[in-house]
């Protein structure tokens, strides 16, 4: 029996990626027009940028858990979240969880080791890249990782938040990502994990210095498997 897959969304354009890919990837594993049960709920974007601003992961938590019982009231049976900076709140609501989740670092990091993949350029927000969402994940599988200097953080942070968040994309943030993401390459990566949910509208392994690893479609690749195998 198929299970079906709850997404605490955050950002809109990420969140309809991730939902885009389960449905599309679902037809193609299962047959036209075919993919399992998904339900989605997300707080205001404001409601989580007010809390992040302050530094406030607790009241994060208390979001995403409010959508967690949300989603659980109507039937899901696992939980994913196509945010990857929001993840930093994971550790304070998982225990009180009514279902579990799949961790996207986690997800995105045993990607990389069945990839062969050694140094691992993390991009993303300023809250990711600061974050030990990866680092964390990478160790444990004995990765190495490269985060962005501070003034590409900056720069990154700016496109995303002010751009690709509300569905801008333009020339000039592909030329910025790809310069930052060839210095990684020079500094010894052979991967760049894209740790926002919305790097992957603008950059893929057409455009892109280094093999990506795209963290919004990998999740939901993970989400469809473990709702068609229950594994």
């Amino acid at each position: 029996m198929r299970q079906h897959i709850g997404i605490v969304a955050c950002s809109a354009e990420g969140a309809a990626l991730c939902y885009r890919t389960i449905c599309i990837e679902g037809a193609q594993l299962l047959g036209p027009h075919d993919h399992p049960e998904v339900s989605m709920h997300t707080h205001s974007l404001a409601e989580y940028m007010k809390l992040i601003y302050r530094d406030d992961w607790n009241g994060v938590a208390e979001l995403m858990l409010s959508s967690a019982n949300k989603l659980a009231k109507i039937g899901a049976d696992f939980l994913i979240c196509p945010d990857n900076t929001i993840h930093q709140a994971l550790p304070y609501l998982e225990s009180r969880s009514p279902l579990p989740w799949l961790h996207i670092a986690e997800v995105v990091a045993a990607h990389a080791v069945e990839r062969k993949f050694q140094r691992i350029g993390i991009t993303g927000t300023r809250w990711l890249v600061e974050s030990n969402i990866y680092p964390e994940k990478f160790i444990a599988r004995n990765l190495e990782y490269l985060r962005p200097n501070n003034i590409e953080r900056e720069e990154i942070n700016r496109i995303i938040m002010n751009e690709l968040v509300y569905g801008i994309f333009k020339p000039e943030a592909v030329s910025t990502f790809q310069q930052i993401i060839q210095r990684m390459k020079a500094q010894g990566c052979d991967a760049v994990a894209l740790g926002c949910t919305e790097i992957p509208l603008i950059i893929n392994d057409t455009n892109s210095p280094l093999p990506i690893l795209d963290s919004t479609r990998l999740l939901a690749r993970a989400a469809l498997h473990r709702a068609v195998h229950n594994t």
